[in-house]
């Protein structure tokens, strides 16, 4: 009995170290964009590496800040992400309950549609989308834009969706139709609140995947005013010889507040979606 009790502390003291060698490989990345994003030139461009910056500074923070177009371009990619997920949100969850508590013709050869497009390449639908888009003036418009992010988000979202309603049990629906209760009001007291954990982890999915979304971005917007944050990156990279890494770490830090601040807005209704919406006994 002691044999096997040590073993098995021994495979999880095993496990344990790999989930800590991959947490931090993952993390490391992440670490050293916010250090280099402190440190000075000297210390970025020094033959020694540093860990942590030895003189903490706040200069690149302001020259990225400061810098043409910065602005504007967080403020479209809040519009085009905003719009994005609270639209593909409503039409997948409405979408997700006709496939999963309704039968109707074609319900499975739309759900094979919907797992098809997730595997076609994103990248061999820019050119179909660009001459689409271009024939309704919806090039260089963030409405054209958001239509694109929608047509690779949407079929996702409807397909995890999909998946949360089939794991809540019909019968919730049905007692409280039997105690006089409405189609809609099962909608809105049983299926919202149960499905608050899918909600979330959905619309947080569509809100990393939009905000880093690149190449389209790039493609489709060419006036500088109205290009998303991410396009904006990559000017640090630009034809001059000279790439100012300080100020490159520092903009890809901002950048990635949104996300965080998102996610911390919205993962206590994780939890409070677990235990809402139940049905008296």
């Amino acid at each position: 009995m002691t044999a096997r009790r040590r073993g098995r502390r021994l495979r999880q003291t095993g496990w344990n170290i790999v989930g800590l060698v991959v947490f931090v490989v993952m993390v490391f990345p992440v670490f050293w964009m916010i250090s280099t994003a402190f440190k000075t030139d000297d210390q970025i461009v020094g033959e020694k590496p540093t860990w942590l910056p030895l003189h903490p500074t706040l200069a690149h923070f302001r020259d990225a800040i400061d810098r043409p177009f910065f602005w504007d371009d967080v403020k479209n990619s809040l519009i085009v992400v905003s719009v994005t997920v609270a639209i593909s949100i409503v039409l997948a969850f409405l979408a997700a309950v006709a496939l999963a508590r309704y039968r109707f013709g074609g319900r499975k050869l739309f759900v094979v549609l919907v797992i098809g497009i997730q595997m076609l390449p994103q990248a061999g639908l820019i050119i179909p989308l660009y001459v689409v888009l271009a024939r309704y003036h919806q090039v260089n418009a963030l409405s054209g834009l958001i239509v694109t992010y929608m047509t690779f988000v949407l079929p996702f979202c409807v397909w995890t969706l999909r998946g949360f309603l089939l794991g809540i049990p019909k019968d919730l629906e049905e007692a409280a139709m039997v105690d006089g209760s409405t189609r809609l009001g099962v909608f809105v007291k049983i299926l919202l609140p149960l499905m608050g954990p899918g909600l979330v982890a959905t619309s947080v999915f569509a809100f990393i995947t939009t905000w880093n979304e690149y190449i389209f971005a790039r493609v489709l917007l060419n006036d500088q005013q109205k290009q998303t944050v991410t396009v904006w990156l990559s000017y640090f990279l630009g034809s001059s010889r000279h790439t100012d890494w300080g100020a490159l770490m520092a903009a890809s830090t901002l950048t990635a507040i949104p996300v965080i601040v998102f996610f911390l807005l919205v993962q206590r209704r994780i939890a409070f979606g677990l235990t809402a919406g139940a049905v008296r006994g």
